[in-house]
């Protein structure tokens, strides 16, 4: 569910973004929640899988993100999957934006954890990766797997 790393905790994790992107640079950003939000997302029901980050108007948006609906929430909860606005820095987003825009490149979101009472989410700035290049990281892994192995069976 959620694993505890030093100061924060992380509430949830964006495993395919590695394997489906080239991850560079990463970005810490704050979040707008409602309060079921926030209770939801302490409960660990979040999920990244299909969710990027955008520049919409001068500010970054976090979409298609799911965060299920509160369990004890009332007429009140929240809908699951809707934008929620990510707080950076002005310099921030106008590099992101330059960076989308001109180079191409994709805003993900790897993770979102909890981190002095505060949820935050880490979004990077990736490059898609083709099928020979998951090839190429299937056999890297692959190699570096077997001489682990190899050198512990040797010793």
């Amino acid at each position: 569910m959620a694993e505890k790393n030093g100061s924060f905790k992380i509430l949830s994790d964006n495993r395919q973004a590695g394997h489906n992107y080239f991850l560079m640079d990463r970005f810490e950003a704050g979040l707008v929640l409602t309060g079921t939000e926030v209770k939801s997302a302490k409960d660990g029901k979040i999920q990244l899988k299909d969710a990027y980050a955008t520049v919409i108007g001068n500010e970054a948006w976090l979409l298609n993100a799911h965060i299920s609906q509160y369990s004890h929430g009332n007429r009140e909860n929240h809908p699951p999957v809707r934008n929620r606005k990510l707080l950076l820095h002005r310099r921030e987003i106008d590099k992101l934006f330059g960076q989308i825009r001109e180079k191409g490149l994709s805003l993900i979101p790897t993770k979102i954890y909890l981190k002095d009472g505060r949820i935050k989410c880490e979004v990077a700035l990736a490059k898609g990766k083709k099928l020979h290049d998951k090839r190429q990281a299937e056999r890297e892994r692959t190699a570096a797997d077997e001489a682990r192995t190899e050198m512990r069976r040797r010793s």
